[in-house]
């Protein structure tokens, strides 16, 4: 390895190695492991194509040592992280200020602190697939952990949104996780994440008789109320779209200002203060022993310090947080401006959901969990007289809102649809994320599958367009995040196309969150427009003629906060209440109550599956349905509205 070179380095030469010229090596030493991992699976092919028995078994005994050698270097570059961390705090023990400031976002670290620790030298591959070389043992249960980043990418080919209404399964296959032993008594308190196998926390870790974390009455505040959202009979009945029209007439038949009706507060926005990821190193490195490279993160038991207090669906609604940007799509007369405009929305569309300095985990969403909000168009927030829509997303809303929807339609795999509209700008947008993540040594990579399409109804015009993956680095100090890999949006009724590649941080020098775009006219290969920035900073665009101007300035771009329902007029199983107990102790940093929340919200799943499945009944989705490989709205502007058809 190369860290052990470096040791001898210093004494030879007289030179003082720093905390960077560690990093440096422990950098290169990862980089290494990595390279000896796609090494691993060559065994994989010689033992396939091996016809002498005796010969095979030599080849799978040596891919079991090398195995056992790959988990040996992976412990030791987490145990040397862990050193030099310890080392730093006896530097600082007279009054050691901790360098974590753990709230959501991206964190810029200082000289003296943690590089990013990259899984590949060139960072310019996409998460693979197959990347698992190790098998263990089957464990007790399956704990999984969604994604810990902005969930964003695809880096499979677009796929046109289905027009049939065949039913379909979606066309990615899972790939089987490795498993290890795991001993119950050895299990972290903190266990928080849902299971792709067993829907949520594994029961078998529960331990209210033997743990004191666990020994502890409900607190009255996680009561029945939210431990029986998503109730549904057997029957189906009450499976469909719930009418919210009613509580929203309620409110404004009663006097209810806007103000009253909808909430603003974003459960983020209110402090930056948390547990820092020092205070847990024990648990972390826990973590880190239940793991094998490449293994599916659904695995794998998180901490509840590192969530986010809202879940996954609520994330996905940043997407829209310059709302003025998507509508403006179809205002634009020339398909090339339409075709410029949808990149310049798409590439802001990134940094909003990011505010704060620390990568956190958002609630892994409930299957038939909803979340609901709008936004008012700038310039519009005091409509006198706003003209409310019946249908749609938000039912109450005015028709120059932009209003949206998410729900979490399955479970095997995670798929969470989503779509939002305009009615008065006749656009609209529907989308479908399936997440896969997976432990890449001092990283956790995101790759989701799936795709979105915005459609402008003016035009007939459907644009397909691709997620990047999403990576969370330095996973074991201040965890950040960073995007990566090739994305599309094409046009096929004019042609026009985009390739836009999200470009991870080299293994030497760079800057960090780069991204580039050309935009194609129809048949042409050289792009019309070249843009090139960070997709978190400023973005310059060139022109074919030369003139170079400002694309974006997300830092000058202030975001539009969504409204949301209060939770006392919000269903059971839309998003805020469904977690109101969790995110209430979290908020208040009591991570017990948060778990034991968790926990029996979960447990009334676990039943209701069952239940399921005595019964032989399928679960039937809310808002969403399955068309083709995509899941679609069921009630599109374009559906409701025949006026509106091109």
């Amino acid at each position: 390895m190369a860290v052990e070179g470096w040791g001898s380095q210093g004494g030879d030469s007289g030179f003082v190695p720093s905390v960077q010229d560690f990093d440096k090596k422990l950098a290169e030493s990862d980089a290494y492991l990595q390279i000896l991992i796609d090494q691993i699976k060559l065994f994989d092919e010689k033992i396939q194509s091996c016809k002498d028995d005796e010969q095979r078994k030599k080849i799978e005994n040596l891919k079991d040592t090398t195995c056992s050698m790959v988990e040996s270097i992976k412990h030791c570059i987490v145990l040397l992280q862990i050193a030099k961390d310890q080392t730093n705090e006896e530097k600082h023990a007279d009054g050691f200020i901790s360098t974590i400031n753990p709230v959501d976002s991206i964190y810029q670290p200082s000289a003296l602190e943690l590089v990013v620790i990259p899984n590949m030298p060139t960072q310019a591959s996409p998460v693979s697939e197959s990347v698992q070389v190790c098998k263990g043992e089957p464990r007790p249960s399956s704990l999984a952990v969604g994604p810990v980043v902005s969930n964003l990418g695809s880096h499979q080919s677009p796929t046109p949104i289905s027009t049939g209404s065949g039913q379909s399964a979606p066309s990615s296959s899972l790939t089987t996780p490795s498993h290890v032993n795991l001993s119950p008594n050895t299990v972290p308190d903190f266990s928080y994440s849902s299971s792709e196998d067993e829907f949520y926390d594994a029961d078998e870790f529960y331990q209210s008789t033997t743990s004191p974390k666990r020994g502890m009455e409900l607190p009255s505040s996680c009561s029945s109320e939210s431990a029986t959202a998503l109730t549904r009979s057997s029957t189906g009945a009450s499976l469909k779209r719930p009418d919210t029209t009613e509580s929203l007439n309620s409110s404004m038949s009663n006097g209810t200002n806007e103000a009253e009706q909808f909430d603003t507060h974003d459960d983020r926005d209110d402090d930056g203060e948390g547990e820092s990821v020092e205070e847990h190193k024990s648990v972390i490195m826990h973590l880190l022993s239940q793991v094998r490279l490449g293994m599916d993160l659904t695995k794998v038991v998180l901490p509840t310090f590192i969530l986010e207090r809202r879940s996954l669906l609520e994330m996905y609604a940043d997407f829209f947080a310059h709302p003025d940007l998507f509508v403006s799509i179809g205002e634009h007369k020339d398909p090339k401006d339409r075709m410029t405009q949808v990149v310049k929305w798409y590439l802001s569309a990134f940094h909003a959901g990011r505010k704060g300095s620390v990568a956190k985990k958002p609630y892994n969403p409930i299957l038939g969990e909803v979340f609901h909000c709008h936004w008012a168009l700038p310039g519009l927030e005091n409509d006198v007289n706003p003209e409310p829509i019946s249908e749609g997303p938000v039912p109450g809303a005015s028709k120059n809102n932009v209003t949206f929807v998410a729900e979490q339609v399955s479970h095997h795999p995670p798929i969470s649809a989503f779509y939002a509209e305009c009615y008065n700008k006749r656009i609209q947008f529907n989308a479908h994320i399936w997440t896969k993540s997976k432990f890449l040594g001092m990283s956790i990579g995101v790759h989701n599958i799936g795709q979105g399409c915005v459609s402008c109804l003016d035009y007939d015009e459907h644009y397909i367009l691709t997620f990047p993956n999403g990576y969370g680095r330095s996973i074991l100090t201040v965890p950040w995040v960073e995007l990566g890999g090739e994305c599309t949006i094409n046009c096929s009724k004019t042609g026009y196309n985009a390739t836009i590649t999200f470009h991870t941080k080299p293994f030497y020098g760079g800057k960090k969150h780069r991204v580039t775009a050309e935009i194609y006219s129809p048949n042409d290969k050289k792009p019309y427009c070249s843009i090139e920035g960070e997709w978190n900073g400023i973005m310059y665009t060139k022109y074919a003629n030369g003139e170079n101007t400002v694309f974006i300035d997300t830092k000058k771009m202030p975001t539009v906060k969504k409204k949301v329902r209060k939770l006392e007029d919000q269903e059971e199983y839309e998003s805020r209440r469904l977690w109101k107990d969790v995110t209430y102790n979290l908020k208040t940093k009591d991570i017990d109550a948060a778990t034991e929340a968790k926990h029996h919200l979960e447990e009334k799943q676990r039943a209701e599956a069952r239940e399921r499945k005595e019964k032989e009944t399928k679960w039937e989705t809310r808002l969403f349905h399955e068309d083709g490989e995509c899941w679609v709205y069921d009630e599109p502007l374009l559906k409701r509205e025949p006026s509106l058809r091109y």
